[in-house]
């Protein structure tokens, strides 16, 4: 796909926006200043495919990267989100700005969004011919010996072709890795590929750990939903929630994570679930009811939420089965409300979970931890399925 006649709506009204570029915490000034250039930056770029699963894992990778660009001081040039959406063939680029604000990041590091990136500065500092692409080491199906294969397969293909990239060099960056709490491996990133030379480093996959590191959790407060989402939410809940308090509820039932949980007990900080055990399982061992419950725990749990707050209204956001039937014999009069499930929009149910009264996730899943997340950063209770963590005589 042309890259201009793809975007160029879309660029017109980013480029409208401007380059947002602040000081990060660590400089030596600390006002935020932003401005708007037609410079590129002289301290490098980080491009990045987010090419890990689906959303929540997207975004908990994605705020390791925010901090790697800060520890290095490159800008991070800001990826679409990689969608997969029911009934379409393929994969869909949705630009980071569609659910949040891109200013809002500034207040941290100094970013600029993949689209503008590409129209306004990659024929100066990342022209075609020069485009080089980094891994730690030579993926599979490499022909070239020591090479990077950074289109190979899907979504990694689809979403450099959407940009119109092509790579004409590898580069092995291994032993360095993306390590933000080594000092010395920061410095080793900035001795050996100095801006001069390397003014973009793009990256096969997000330079990041996953699961996310607990000193990135932090970053989550410079995620903030965009305007259209903020409203979207707000009058959502005012339309359905006839009574407060509400819980919401996030059940992961679908059949690909139950085949996942099947490895909790050989990878039990698999995906989110540190959230729940923290570091080194410190609060409990993560179980297969805690991944994947089963009706009887939803619905017990459900129900004893509902009579110890005084619950009026639950709100269910599901990728498969709701148990809306299971749930009503249990909960009498509370009303159940969800969206409808052919519209659904998963980033407004999202953000419902986020601003509601009570919360009940699933503590293995990303897309509940971006919700718990949120909830912490508004200081709103939180809870998950299956789950009783270890009191402090118990650890004792």
């Amino acid at each position: 796909m042309d890259f201009n006649a793809a975007t160029r709506a879309w660029n017109i009204l980013v480029l409208s926006m401007g380059f947002w570029c602040v000081a990060s915490p660590d400089s030596a000034s600390s006002s935020n200043v932003s401005t708007s250039s037609v410079h590129p930056d002289p301290k490098g770029y980080i491009v990045y495919c987010p090419c890990m699963g689906r959303f929540g894992n997207q975004a908990d990778q994605f705020l390791g990267v925010l901090a790697f660009a800060q520890k290095i001081d490159r800008t991070l040039v800001v990826p679409p989100w990689v969608e997969y959406r029911r009934y379409h063939k393929g994969t869909v680029m949705v630009p980071y700005e569609k659910y949040f604000k891109l200013e809002a990041l500034s207040e941290f590091h100094r970013v600029i969004s993949m689209e503008s990136f590409m129209e306004t500065y990659a024929d100066t500092v990342w022209p075609k011919g020069e485009r080089k692409v980094f891994c730690y080491t030579a993926r599979h199906g490499a022909i070239r010996g020591e090479d990077c294969n950074a289109k190979d397969g899907s979504p990694f293909g689809p979403f450099w072709d959407w940009f119109g990239v092509d790579f004409d060099v590898s580069e092995i960056y291994g032993p360095l890795f993306y390590d933000i709490q080594s000092p010395s491996n920061m410095d080793g990133w900035r001795s050996k590929y100095p801006p001069s030379k390397f003014p973009v480093l793009a990256f096969v996959g997000a330079p990041s750990s996953f699961p996310i590191l607990r000193s990135n959790v932090r970053l989550h407060s410079y995620v903030r939903w965009s305007d259209k989402y903020d409203t979207k939410a707000d009058d959502w809940i005012q339309k359905n929630v006839l009574s407060r308090p509400f819980l919401a509820i996030h059940l992961r039932n679908g059949k690909d994570f139950e085949r996942a949980c099947e490895h909790v007990k050989t990878s039990p900080n698999m995906f989110a679930a540190e959230q729940c055990i923290g570091e080194g399982s410190r609060y409990g061992t993560t179980t297969k009811e805690m991944c994947f419950p089963s009706t009887k725990t939803i619905v017990e749990q459900v129900k004893k939420e509902i009579e110890s707050n005084g619950v009026k209204t639950l709100f269910i956001a599901t990728d498969a089965n709701p148990l809306t039937d299971e749930l009503r014999k249990s909960i009498g009069d509370v009303k159940i409300i969800m969206q409808n499930g052919d519209t659904a929009d998963p980033h407004l149910d999202l953000a419902i979970l986020g601003r509601a009264d009570r919360f009940i996730g699933n503590c293995v899943s990303t897309y509940t931890a971006f919700a718990k997340r949120e909830r912490d950063i508004r200081k709103l209770p939180s809870a998950f399925w299956a789950f009783k963590r270890k009191n402090r005589k118990e650890e004792l």
